[in-house]
């Protein structure tokens, strides 16, 4: 069995929403668009059904990857208590030791990460270096690069 994808009460509901609109709304949608496209004629040179099929080809495969999440999920809670040690939920300043500039990053359960916005996972390289660690502290990421190297500054977390 995979391991259980940590889901928060609010991506949850985001998951259980996005499946019953996919199983309503979009279904139903595209079918009328297959039964469209069939009216034109001959199937075998209609780009209409081609795409409509594609289209519910796409839609079941999101089902199924969202069923499989909501088969294998452990509820977490997303907000940290303890603003001393770094954990899920908890908001991280650190300084980047090479170039020195800071940067701040929200640690977050897989489903829920965007670096874009600084929410990076907590079984990212980063995210799982960072877990654990106090202010003060010295982390070493591995990445493509080499080995980068910050310091946390900061711990916060929302209350």
């Amino acid at each position: 069995m995979a391991n259980p994808v940590k889901l928060t009460p609010r991506r949850l509901k985001e998951l259980q929403d996005e499946m019953v609109w996919m199983k309503t709304v979009r279904e139903k949608e595209i079918a009328d668009q297959i039964k469209e496209a069939r009216s034109f004629g001959d199937l075998s040179e209609n780009s209409e059904y081609d795409e409509a099929k594609n289209e519910q080809g796409k839609l079941y495969s999101r089902e199924a990857e969202v069923q499989a999440i909501l088969d294998n999920y452990v509820l977490i809670e997303e907000e940290a208590t303890d603003d001393t040690v770094v954990g899920l939920g908890s908001t991280v300043t650190v300084l980047d030791v090479d170039s020195g500039e800071e940067e701040e990053y929200r640690i977050v359960g897989s489903q829920e990460a965007d670096p874009l916005f600084g929410h990076i996972s907590e079984e990212s390289p980063f995210g799982k270096a960072l877990i654990g660690k106090e202010v003060g502290d010295e982390v070493r990421v591995d990445a493509p690069m080499g080995v980068l190297t910050y310091k946390v500054l900061n711990i916060s977390v929302s209350r």
